[in-house]
């Protein structure tokens, strides 16, 4: 290995022990003023469903945004076309708040469900002992249910925002009315993507309210 690859492999390491401490201390001083890891698992979740929530209006008002350019009739081409950019880019600053907040609720799920499964060898009553794991293990599925729902919402915005992209790519060099018509086809594609885009973060959203209501009894 060279000199420059293990200095780079021990920054990683070094990145990952720190990143590591950090979490431990945050999550040990909100112990200390009684918020467990639990409760804050609860709240990200929360904020994971509602960056869905108000991605569905952005990626909605994106689709009836392009819809009007395609069905455009007269009036300044430009400003259309703006505010057609505009909802591309709000809609790509959408989908990166919706994975931020899907990785925050993964680091905190994993470092609870760590603290679970170790404080498990802790009981000294046999049947406390097994109900604890038997609801850890109920739990962990549940999660993994509406992490894998998170994570599929995740992967569908991303061609819907390459096809929105592409689009927005092409009218910037052929704002005219003839570039406009060539992009007729894109509408029904795009439309059809954006709903279902939208049918799975509804379910996303069911899985999260779900699990909320398991966590917190």
């Amino acid at each position: 290995m060279s000199q420059y690859l293990s200095i780079r492999l021990f920054s990683l390491i070094a990145a990952i022990v720190l990143l590591s401490a950090c979490q431990s201390a945050y999550y040990a001083a909100w112990e200390k003023v009684g918020v467990e890891k639990r409760d804050i698992l609860v709240d990200r979740v929360e904020d994971a469903r509602e960056s869905q929530e108000d991605a569905q209006e952005q990626f909605a008002s994106a689709l009836e945004q392009f819809s009007s350019l395609i069905n455009f009739d007269g009036g300044e081409l430009q400003r259309v076309y703006e505010t057609l950019s505009d909802e591309y880019a709000s809609s790509k600053a959408s989908a990166e708040d919706v994975t931020n907040r899907i990785n925050s609720v993964e680091s905190v799920a994993e470092a609870l469900f760590d603290e679970w499964e170790s404080e498990l060898d802790n009981y000294s009553n046999a049947n406390l002992k097994r109900d604890s794991e038997r609801q850890l293990k109920d739990t962990q599925r549940r999660y993994k249910d509406m992490l894998k729902a998170m994570r599929k919402v995740e992967r569908s915005m991303s061609p819907v925002l390459e096809k929105l992209e592409d689009n927005v790519l092409y009218l910037k060099h052929n704002l005219n009315a003839s570039a406009v018509g060539a992009l007729q086809g894109e509408l029904k594609t795009i439309t059809r993507d954006v709903g279902a885009l939208i049918k799975e973060m509804n379910a996303a959203i069911a899985q999260s309210d779900a699990f909320i209501k398991t966590i917190q009894g």
